[in-house]
């Protein structure tokens, strides 16, 4: 049975988005839009009601962290729990994500339990 829930995944890599939409059907998440940069995201983010945002950190066009920061600078949308996803080692990115309000941190490469586990977890935060 699928979980009422609907995801945006950002990133501008298809295959990742690929990866990332298996890991979340199978972990029984069927409502999953995908979009290719920030500013494509933010405009999928206004038009209807996201419950989870899953984005890449460096993306060309608006990167993560703008989309991060224009999420959170909106008073209608600015609560969105926001999964930020980068290569792994980036501690700077880490630290600024934080500063400007993700919800979590999610290193690459990952596994699918690890990547569920994050999902399920930036869910269920107050």
């Amino acid at each position: 049975m699928g979980k009422n829930i609907t995801i945006l995944l950002v990133d501008d890599n298809a295959a990742m988005r690929d990866v990332m939409r298996h890991f979340l059907e199978h972990g029984g998440y069927n409502d999953i839009i995908e979009a290719d940069d920030g500013s494509v995201a933010f405009k999928i983010v206004k038009s209807r009601k996201i419950d989870l945002i899953i984005s890449d950190w460096n993306m060309l066009g608006v990167t993560g962290i703008e989309f991060l920061k224009k999420i959170r600078e909106d008073s209608e949308v600015g609560k969105t729990p926001f999964l930020m996803v980068t290569v792994e080692g980036m501690e700077v990115s880490e630290k600024t994500a934080f500063q400007f309000g993700v919800s979590d941190f999610l290193a690459k490469p990952f596994t699918g339990r690890v990547f569920l586990d994050k999902v399920e977890k930036v869910l269920t935060k107050p």
